[in-house]
């Protein structure tokens, strides 16, 4: 009888500086009042995202002060790295597993180019083993993370006893942009954050919470919603305003499809996980998914004190839901570039 796949552990990690919401706003209005005839009104997104504070791979000083794509990239492979190593230490050593006991690592990133990618850039650090295998993926964006622990919990069910490793981290900070007088650029500057956050799978008869499905639903024509513009300065984000209605409107049946692939309906579940996007998005979703406002209180508490990370932030919910005690079943939710629903169902250990 095959053994069902365990989450074993999660860890998670964030980056030395510290933006203050109140300092981002003052820095966005020396970048952009005197450039943006509408920055006054958009400027209203600091005081209304819910976020508090945020976590960045370099001090506030320099996003004002540096461009081009090869100084933002470097910026990236460092932050992404050192956050890489704490994220997957504490996830390891919660687990009692040792770097060497790892024989396959996913990590996901969606904010900076790294090849060799992100995980044999630590392998001496962190000291895996020469055998180990590395799955690389990139452009989930927000999804990636509820993605990432569906991929390493195949890998895990398809090699029984196998240690997989997910490592989901961003340095989302790293487009903010002074050069673009776009709105989107303005409110990226009060939503993103940098983070990482870190999971252990295997299939054992032992582990925090049992993995019970996961699955993708991608609408059609939908590709300019979210993702990255490129140019020399380096990436763009590309939000559309659309994000919350969208999800008011669409993605109770996304999740209705995937249960339903495992014979499941919205009602059998006792804690939807979502990403918190965002103030507005959280409160969509919990309109989609007919729940009481003010349900997704842990999303909201992330947001207060990380922003969005993108792919790791529905992973620091999930650390949040485990050190409260997970019900009998919680569904994780994340939507990404696509425009793309990814869910996974958790079962608590028994």
């Amino acid at each position: 009888m095959q053994q069902p796949v365990k989450l074993v552990s999660v860890g998670t990690a964030v980056p030395p500086h510290v933006i203050d919401q109140r300092d981002a706003a003052r820095a966005s209005h020396t970048a952009f009042s005197s450039r943006f005839g509408d920055f006054e009104k958009l400027a209203r997104v600091f005081e209304t995202s819910g976020i508090r504070r945020r976590y960045a791979v370099r001090p506030i000083e320099w996003y004002l002060e540096t461009s081009g794509w090869p100084e933002r990239n470097l910026a990236h492979i460092e932050g992404a790295g050192a956050m890489f190593v704490a994220a997957a230490s504490k996830a390891l050593v919660s687990a009692g597993i040792a770097a060497g006991d790892v024989d396959t690592i996913v990590t996901v990133s969606s904010t900076g180019i790294a090849t060799p990618s992100l995980e044999a850039r630590v392998s001496r650090e962190l000291g895996f083993r020469d055998d180990v295998e590395r799955v690389p993926v990139f452009g989930l964006g927000c999804a990636g993370g509820v993605s990432g622990l569906s991929i390493g919990s195949r890998l895990a069910a398809s090699r029984p006893g196998s240690v997989v490793l997910v490592v989901a981290v961003e340095t989302c900070t790293l487009a903010f942009r002074m050069d673009k007088l776009t709105k989107a650029n303005i409110v990226a500057t009060a939503l993103f954050g940098d983070g990482a956050a870190a999971c252990v799978v295997r299939a054992s008869e032992t582990g925090l919470a049992e993995v019970e499905l996961a699955g993708q639903h991608t609408w059609p024509d939908t590709l300019d919603i979210m993702g990255w513009s490129v140019d020399p300065e380096g990436l763009g984000v590309i939000f559309d305003r659309a994000i919350p209605p969208f999800a008011e409107t669409h993605v109770l049946k996304g999740v209705t499809s995937i249960l339903a692939r495992s014979d499941l309906a919205p009602a059998d579940v006792d804690r939807f996980a979502c990403h918190p996007g965002g103030s507005k998005v959280i409160t969509a979703l919990e309109s989609a998914l007919k729940l009481s406002q003010g349900t997704l209180d842990q999303e909201r508490e992330v947001l207060s004190d990380y922003g969005n990370m993108s792919s790791p932030t529905a992973l620091f919910v999930l650390e949040k839901l485990l050190a409260q005690g997970l019900p009998r079943r919680t569904v994780l939710t994340a939507m990404g570039p696509g425009f793309t629903l990814s869910c996974l169902s958790l079962t608590a250990a028994a």
